[in-house]
């Protein structure tokens, strides 16, 4: 995890100084630092080239360009108290500094939809059609909380139809698109579940994000058993189906798994079909009350259907795939600013992006991050908070408008109280990460 999102944050993070190094160099404004990580009181490596001198500090949250004549989170008031030199920065008309501000978060806008674009053309887009999950849903708490049950078939979450199996567009219709109802086929009847504002609020909760609502309905049918556990003990086999305990029907694997939450450490007879004879085999339970037995995985029941992209097809795709996330953060912004979503649970540091990465290398899955982090890191930029590249171009804009620079003294004020701001906000999110992984179990 740790290396993957080493590698993405490198890679963005030197793209979106490129972004700032490139135009700086066309208007020719003298670029004296370019820094992968942040480098205070010492560099890992450091080499000059011209007037720049390139590097990669020993802290790695985040990198920068150094530009002469420009306020920025080096607070170089030295260089600022002295008469202005025509390399720089303040010194070149306000177009060209908003074009050398743009810079970084165009080239992460790009970035983002070329490389969603990239995943759709080599990998395409798998999905699981809503049509094959014939047996409906299990349900878990959460989901039965929200007034789901056991064999629902999913039509519709709000009034946009359910084709494709993935309890995680129910979530994000409630949250993104305030979807009011879920529309389900239950008992041969179409009825609708009405959803509570409440459940915005729930479903964007840390706690809750790895759990999930619902799972196809799927027999219990055995893949393998542990060693030396209960169910090698009592004699499972691979391809045994469990269909019941102590001579209660169980014949999904969820029915199972609730039926035997009441039996931890006792011992209990479990039903199953072997080829075409059905047997009782007594089992004790561990103390979790379970048997040591795996079931074989979703996609052993389904088949993937995948969406394949031209090279040309793959551009728009990818670009109407990347106008959908930044909707969806516009859209959760909103729900922060109206308090349906509380921005505490949204937060993360380091720990919880690493974690999103998996630990396995699965390049599909490292470049859709690297395309999601992209955007994120372009939207973020883009807030007008002073230290950010969005909060400069809040103040160009300004000059531009009414034809008034701001003070040297008052972009540095500001620019300090933008960098506190950022830096108070990157401690919390962290210290967010570590009160839940290690004190909140």
């Amino acid at each position: 995890m740790a290396g993957q999102l080493m590698l993405s944050l490198s890679i963005l993070i030197v793209l979106h100084e490129l972004g700032h190094f490139i135009p700086a160099r066309f208007f020719k404004t003298r670029v004296e630092k370019f820094y992968l990580f942040f480098d205070p009181w010492f560099s890992l490596i450091k080499f000059k080239k011209g007037d720049t001198e390139y590097g990669i500090g020993w802290l790695p949250l985040g990198g920068y360009v150094k530009i002469s004549g420009m306020i920025d989170e080096s607070f170089d008031a030295a260089q600022m108290a002295q008469e202005p030199q025509p390399w720089e920065f303040r010194s070149k008309p306000a177009w060209q500094r908003l074009i050398i501000m743009l810079g970084g978060v165009t080239v992460n806008f790009i970035l983002g939809f070329i490389l969603f674009s990239m995943t759709l053309f080599v990998w395409g887009e798998s999905y699981i059609p809503a049509s094959q999950v014939k047996n409906g849903i299990s349900v878990d708490s959460l989901g039965r909380d929200l007034g789901l049950v056991d064999g629902d078939q999913i039509l519709k979450i709000g009034d946009k139809p359910f084709t494709e199996f993935n309890d995680r567009l129910v979530i994000r219709g409630i949250i993104i698109d305030n979807a009011q109802s879920i529309e389900v086929l239950r008992d041969g009847k179409v009825t609708q579940i009405p959803v509570d504002e409440k459940w915005v609020d729930i479903l964007s909760r840390y706690e809750n994000k790895s759990n999930f609502l619902f799972s196809a309905r799927l027999p219990f049918e055995i893949s393998s058993v542990s060693k030396n556990s209960p169910a090698e003990k009592a004699g499972l086999k691979a391809d045994d189906i469990v269909i019941g305990l102590n001579d209660v029907s169980t014949p999904y694997f969820y029915d199972f798994v609730k039926a035997v939450k009441p039996y931890a450490n006792k011992e209990i007879v479990i039903n199953i079909l072997r080829d075409k004879d059905t047997l009782s085999l007594p089992i004790t339970t561990t103390k979790d009350a379970k048997i040591g037995a795996y079931t074989y995985p979703f996609n052993h029941y389904f088949t993937q259907d995948v969406r394949e992209y031209s090279f040309l097809a793959s551009i728009p795709a990818g670009f109407s795939q990347g106008s959908q996330f930044l909707g969806d953060q516009f859209k959760a912004f909103g729900q922060m600013f109206k308090g349906k979503i509380k921005a505490s649970e949204s937060l993360g540091g380091f720990g919880s992006i690493a974690s999103m990465y998996g630990d396995v290398w699965i390049w599909e899955r490292f470049w859709k991050m690297t395309a999601v982090l992209s955007l994120i890191l372009g939207f973020m930029n883009l807030l007008p908070i002073p230290a950010l590249d969005g909060g400069h171009v809040m103040f160009l804009l300004y000059e531009v408008v009414t034809g008034r620079k701001p003070s040297d003294k008052f972009m540095e004020i500001a620019t300090m109280i933008g960098f506190i701001l950022i830096l108070s906000l990157v401690i919390f999110a962290n210290g967010l990460d570590i009160f839940r992984n290690f004190f909140n179990k």
